[in-house]
């Protein structure tokens, strides 16, 4: 552990601290939230929040879809590029961190690093904590104020999706790194049209960029653009993994499935930014 505590109460603010089990976090005001059965805690108690989290059912299709080792290259890149950006890391945030999949490859070479993992689905966030046991797994809203202390990680990684630059560089200690990772217009580009997938926006890593200054500057910047041999279970997960999911008519879906070749030759393609809180 830390000399100080990197989460802090929700609704007062004092430090929050884990019992000797990592089963309750708790503060010397009295707050305490109780992990669920499967690891992660729950700090959305009361007014929730507006947004909808990835259902169970999209967070199994992505699960499967990331053991297929698909986006391992570009999680390898991301773990590469941190690395070497801050090499002697001691506390890692991942905003959005879904199941944990990206956390779990960017903490390999950084051994002995605390964790935490911020996402508003506990579906997700089941599968992180009993990927990376020991990491806090947390339901929250990342739009809102981050439950952790001032200057507190060295490292916030940002992977599709959602950016609260004000509140990444409040708990960033001074000089350290943000990791944006986001999808560039050809990324599925061979079955986006066909499966009714939402569009991604040009120079997207430009506004990025923007949003992110003043606060930050910007280190290092790559592209990440691979092809992936995708078989029809691959292609539908793909698509039910992310926002699509809520959009589409399931019908469509097996009748885009029906028309594609076995495998489908599909592009990967990522933008991956460092920047560095000023």
């Amino acid at each position: 552990m830390p000399s100080l505590p990197l989460l802090v109460c929700p609704v007062c603010g004092g430090s929050l601290k884990p019992d000797p089990d990592f089963r309750s976090l708790s503060c010397p005001a009295g707050h305490r939230y109780d992990a669920a059965k499967q690891g992660y805690f729950n700090l959305l108690t009361g007014g929730g929040t507006k947004f909808q989290a990835d259902t169970a059912a999209m967070v199994q299709a992505r699960t499967d879809f990331l053991a297929a080792g698909h986006y391992q290259p570009m999680a390898a890149e991301l773990a590469r590029l941190v690395s070497a950006a801050a090499p002697r890391a001691g506390a890692v945030l991942d905003a959005g961190a879904g199941t944990g999949y990206y956390l779990g490859e960017v903490l390999r070479p950084l051994p002995g690093a605390e964790a935490v993992a911020l996402d508003i689905s506990k579906y997700a966030l089941r599968r992180a904590a009993r990927a990376l046991p020991g990491t806090y797994a947390l339901v929250w809203d990342v739009w809102r104020r981050l439950p952790l202390r001032d200057a507190s990680v060295d490292v916030v990684l940002n992977v599709f999706a959602p950016r609260n630059p004000p509140e990444f560089h409040r708990v960033l200690a001074p000089g350290g790194i943000l990791a944006v990772v986001t999808p560039r217009p050809e990324h599925l580009q061979e079955i986006r049209a066909g499966a009714a997938m939402l569009g991604i926006a040009a120079e997207k890593e430009e506004r990025v960029a923007a949003s992110l200054s003043p606060g930050f500057s910007a280190l290092h910047t790559t592209q990440c653009t691979y092809t992936m041999q995708l078989r029809p279970a691959d292609v539908r997960n793909a698509v039910l993994m992310g926002p699509s999911a809520r959009h589409l008519e399931p019908a469509a879906l097996d009748r885009t499935l029906a028309a594609l070749p076995d495998p489908v030759e599909v592009t990967a393609s990522f933008t991956l930014q460092i920047f560095r809180a000023d």
